[in-house]
């Protein structure tokens, strides 16, 4: 991990973190990517078919790999104590390391938990939450 990606904020705010998702993602650093989720998390990684633990990380390794860039751009986060709901639009445009255009967009629907340090984490990240 560079010394830069060290000095990334952390969500304090439920509503930050689905930006400090995309610097992170967008850093090209899968070690960044994966402080963003709550030890318990899951990942689904399309309807019915959720990833946990080493699958979860191998997903993020994956996908940050392709180096296409990511936007994500909240609608409405909903919180309650240390739970909050995060329903937010992103879109993956442009070209990955291998060559091959990307462009790809949805609307998740996710779910985040305040640590006791007091991030804010992905507890349920579900990139196509509204499928």
């Amino acid at each position: 991990m560079t010394e830069q990606m060290e000095s990334v904020d952390l969500a304090l705010e439920a509503g930050q973190l689905p930006g400090v998702f995309a610097r992170a993602y967008n850093s090209g650093s899968s070690t960044a990517v994966e402080r963003l989720f709550d030890q318990e998390a899951i990942f689904i990684a399309e309807p019915g078919f959720a990833l946990s633990g080493t699958e979860l990380s191998r997903s993020v390794e994956e996908t940050v790999a392709k180096g296409v860039p990511l936007t994500a751009t909240p609608r409405h986060t909903y919180v309650t104590g240390d739970i909050a709901l995060l329903i937010v639009d992103w879109a993956m445009d442009g070209t990955g390391r291998d060559g091959t255009p990307v462009k790809v967009h949805g609307t998740s629907t996710d779910v985040a938990r305040r640590g006791p340090d007091g991030v804010w984490r992905y507890l349920i990240d579900s990139p196509n939450g509204t499928a």
